[in-house]
């Protein structure tokens, strides 16, 4: 097991202290420019733990079987987790209706609604807008992530397969998959007539287990097994996914993904991923 501490905020004092907390004769080895880790013994380190919280540090307790070169497909989901933005939030502003939208985006991403039923009522109160508003929302309003490209970058130079699968939208998601490089990209498709939305969703809506099943499909298609998949996740549906792979990282997330997922990050960015996993 490994220790793996990160943060911009991060001090030597910070490693003293977190040292001092799990003993040992070893020391804290750089890994990148504000990431250490420490072997150490398995166990929960609540102390650490609590101690990182306190002073804006993610820590993560990491199996030494979790190491890039083990891994060969990383799946990945794209509002805000790849992206900043919740797509469909932004789209609906367009209508001024980003506060109703949005209120259900952020109850579904609770888990508190069904997912599939929730993103057709919100993608019903777009019926009307012309599809240059998808475009807008690209131009405007769509930034990746802290660490995004360079996560995707540390992926191809360790010849791991990259695959977005969103809840979103194909308008966005095959933006994102050129504009990163990623290889693979799955998500739903929003039916547009004479240059407007219809307020419908074409085909089966990739939802919670459609996402799991994305990974498991093309894992299988890689000729991978279980121990070499990651997948990356802001919401609640993700965890169904993040738990047919061998890593699922929760980034930002929910309290609810934060407790489930085998590790979390809520200081750094998508880079931080590379630091959980290089020794």
């Amino acid at each position: 097991m490994r220790l793996v501490v990160q943060g911009p905020a991060i001090s030597m004092a910070h490693l003293s202290h977190i040292h001092g907390l799990v003993g040992g004769h070893t020391q804290f080895m750089q890994v990148a420019q504000h990431a250490y880790y420490l072997p150490v013994a398995e166990g929960e380190y609540l102390d650490v733990k609590a101690f990182c919280t306190s002073q804006q540090i993610d820590c993560a307790i990491v199996q030494d079987a979790h190491r890039l070169p083990e891994i060969g497909l990383c799946v990945m989901d794209m509002d805000s987790t790849l992206i900043a933005i919740e797509c469909i939030d932004e789209i609906a502003d367009m209508m001024n209706l980003k506060p109703q939208v949005a209120e259900i985006t952020e109850a579904a991403m609770r888990g508190e609604l069904d997912f599939a039923a929730s993103l057709r009522k919100r993608v019903a109160l777009l019926k009307g807008l012309p599809e240059t508003a998808l475009q807008r929302v690209i131009e405007e309003r769509l930034t990746f992530n802290p660490g995004a490209q360079e996560w995707i970058n540390t992926c191809k130079q360790h010849g791991i397969k990259t695959m977005v699968v969103s809840g979103g939208f194909t308008f966005f998601a095959n933006y994102v998959k050129d504009t990163l490089g990623l290889d693979y990209a799955v998500s739903n498709t929003l039916e547009i007539v004479d240059g407007k939305l219809t307020g419908q969703v074409l085909g089966d809506i990739v939802d919670a287990q459609r996402k799991a099943d994305e990974l498991l499909n093309l894992r299988e298609a890689l000729g991978l097994d279980a121990t070499q998949t990651i997948a990356i996740g802001d919401g609640a549906n993700d965890l169904t996914m993040m738990s047919v792979a061998a890593v699922g990282v929760a980034y930002h997330a929910k309290p609810v993904v934060q407790q489930q997922a085998m590790y979390a990050l809520n200081v750094v960015g998508l880079d931080g991923v590379a630091n959980l996993l290089t020794i």
